[in-house]
């Protein structure tokens, strides 16, 4: 692998070109407990453009000014009013804009270790600082760095300000600025009057708050990619309806309806047999003639989980009686009743835990886990929204960010983000990558593959014992289409 460094060519501030008509937005209660997080780091490697750099360079800048006219709060800055309310305020006052060069490393350098290369850490500017430094320090930096073959663009935004639906409409709309469009297909919402804005004050200790995990901790972070149809094989197996005997024991629908399609023991008229007939009445459910389906259909998403959730268990190699977490962030914009604005900006996400012993999760099986974390999601409706903004106020406090009892695993992102829409005008990206914001042990993120159409990476974070159980794990192994 060639030096990981590179060189900053240039820093510069980039203004809106219109001046911005919004006031004040005041930050909700899944804004404030962001500001103990750092800023989230994503961005897009693409092939080198055929448009000179320095033509490139000018064309992004100014293409980045006319996508803050549209997202003024990305140009602001926070601020504390005197009763401790924490607002964005849309001062014009820009954001940072960096040219490096790294013309030593090539994009097959990025993709083909085995683990990501931690050149990757230097496409991103404003690293480990947390967003409630947003009061001084820009809300959003661009940094661009041009490779032997290709362009890294890589935005760093305060994510007290931003969650990954709106990081994406903006990076989408930047992308849609620079090749030319004249009017952006999804315009942002900047309203504040929903649930989420609460009247409650988060009391910041002297000093600012502190990050809540170990910055240093040794880790490896890899790509997993799975592919659609094995995907599509890992739901399947996990919605395989079964059918509960008499005896407690399982029988598995489909296996049994091949058996019998092939049972030599059936009457010359086609019935089944005494016996079959027999096992069959025998086969009860709740109601003892229900076919049994605890659960509506879980999905392709939640089976993946369910898989990462029992490997990286397995793989930790925990007591039986120790408990385990597995957190998935969810978009709460369609779950509020009435709905938010589809591209609403600022965060709209709570942070859901499934709890369950190490034991029950290795010992029992896919589905089971699948369906403890799909319960959790299908319950997180407009009243459990409301009683998590409810909890917060009781107790204000910002988000605990980490893997505290070492049985933790946090999901974040989403294959459902639009990552590879981003097309400036030279092509669609050839990967996306994060930098090393946020990320500790059981740190998990979810990205679209690049082929789209249900392909999905799992960016995974691990302690290096960890990761090598999971890479020698044979269930979890089986799906993996690509590292």
């Amino acid at each position: 692998m060639p030096s990981e460094s590179l060189t900053l060519l240039s820093e510069s501030t980039v203004y809106p070109d219109c001046k911005s008509t919004i006031g004040d937005l005041k930050l909700s209660t899944s804004d404030l407990p962001m500001l103990s997080c750092h800023y989230i780091q994503k961005g897009a490697l693409f092939t080198l453009p055929s448009i000179p750099f320095t033509d490139l360079i000018i064309l992004l800048k100014n293409s980045l000014s006319r996508t803050l006219t549209h997202f003024p709060a990305l140009a602001g800055r926070l601020t504390t009013d005197a009763t401790g309310y924490v607002y964005i305020t849309c001062n014009d006052a820009g954001a940072d804009f960096i040219q490096a060069n790294a013309s030593h490393i090539t994009i097959r350098d990025i993709l083909s270790p085995t683990d990501v290369p931690d050149s990757i850490k230097g496409f991103f500017s404003l690293d480990r600082i947390l967003s409630y430094d947003g009061h001084f320090k820009p809300i959003l930096a661009v940094q661009v760095t041009e490779l032997a073959d290709g362009l890294f663009i890589g935005c760093s935004v305060n994510h007290a300000v931003i969650d990954g639906t709106s990081l994406w409409n903006f990076f989408n709309t930047f992308a849609e600025v620079c090749r030319g469009v004249k009017r952006i297909s999804k315009v942002p919402n900047f309203s504040r009057d929903s649930v989420l804005i609460s009247p409650t004050v988060l009391r910041i200790p002297s000093g600012g708050p502190r990050v809540t995990f170990c910055v240093d901790s040794p880790i490896r972070e890899r790509i997993f990619s799975f592919s659609r149809e094995s995907i599509l094989k890992l739901k399947s197996r996990t919605n395989n309806p079964k059918w509960v005997g008499y005896d407690n024991g399982e029988i598995d629908a489909v296996e049994l309806m091949g058996k019998q399609s092939n049972d030599p023991f059936k009457s010359d008229d086609g019935k089944l047999t005494a016996i079959i007939d027999s096992w069959l009445k025998k086969a009860v459910l709740k109601n003892e003639t229900e076919f049994i389906n605890p659960t509506p259909e879980i999905s392709s998403f939640q089976s993946l989980c369910a898989l990462l959730w029992r490997a990286v268990t397995r793989a930790r190699k925990m007591p039986s009686n120790k408990t385990t977490t597995f957190r998935m962030a969810v978009n709460c914009r369609h779950r509020l009743e009435p709905k938010l604005h589809p591209y609403y900006f600022g965060n709209a996400i709570q942070s859901i835990p499934t709890y369950a012993s190490a034991g029950d999760v290795t010992s029992r099986d896919l589905r089971w886990c699948a369906e403890q974390l799909n319960k959790n999601v299908l319950s997180h409706d407009d009243v459990t929204v409301r009683r998590y903004v409810e909890d917060w106020e009781r107790d204000p406090r910002c988000f605990p960010l980490g893997n505290f009892d070492g049985g933790m695993v946090t999901m974040g992102s989403s294959p459902r983000f639009p990552m590879y829409d981003n097309d400036f005008g030279w092509g669609r990206p050839v990967a996306v990558r994060s930098g090393p914001a946020n990320k500790f042990d059981g740190k998990i993120s979810a990205f679209p593959g690049r082929e789209g159409g249900g392909n999905v990476d799992l960016e995974v974070v691990l302690a290096a014992e960890t990761m090598a159980g999971l890479e020698s794990d044979l269930e979890f192994m089986q799906y993996v289409s690509g590292c």
